[in-house]
């Protein structure tokens, strides 16, 4: 059954319209039913926007009350905490190329091992931030627009850049 409400969300579910479109609000509920039925684990008022991709679910995480933003792009193992808001267009990939032997095209050497990503609870994710694998942010953490994440931070950190560096604690 899993199969047929995934083939239904990539030909069609992900398609519907989102805020400010009369109805959203429905759209957003027939999302989140079919999310529901997907990925490994779905809190309640999950809110997904349009477009987002994130394979075949099986080890996707998502706290109480998130949101995945519109055109996401979720690949691996994630876990996502409570109340946590992302913008559009982010990346998340918990695995990458190995790239360690000059032999061998790039290509052709596979991946590395997976290495987790984790958002703690009420995180605010910013439009087009890619988040690198291994990285772990932490609660009431906010992350700024544009920035590529390749490194863990602490709860109530403020940060931003290329790479992501602190800016500041929110306490």
């Amino acid at each position: 059954m899993k199969k047929i409400y995934l083939f239904i969300y990539y030909f069609v579910i992900q398609y519907f319209p989102m805020q400010p479109i009369p109805g959203y609000k429905l759209f957003y509920k027939i999302r989140y039913f079919f999310v529901k039925r997907i990925i490994k684990e779905c809190g309640k008022q999950v809110i997904i926007k349009n477009k987002c991709y994130f394979g075949n679910g099986d080890r996707l995480k998502v706290g109480d009350r998130s949101q995945l933003g519109q055109n996401s792009r979720l690949g691996g193992q994630i876990i996502i905490g409570k109340d946590v808001i992302m913008g559009p267009d982010i990346v998340m990939m918990a695995t990458s190329h190995a790239f360690d032997r000059i032999d061998i095209p790039i290509n052709q050497q596979g991946s590395t091992e997976e290495q987790p990503i984790v958002i703690g609870d009420d995180v605010w994710i910013g439009t087009r931030v890619i988040i690198l694998p291994g990285v772990e942010i932490g609660s009431h953490s906010i992350i700024a627009a544009g920035s590529i994440v390749t490194k863990s931070c602490k709860p109530y950190s403020i940060i931003g850049g290329i790479p992501a560096k602190l800016i500041k604690k929110r306490i």
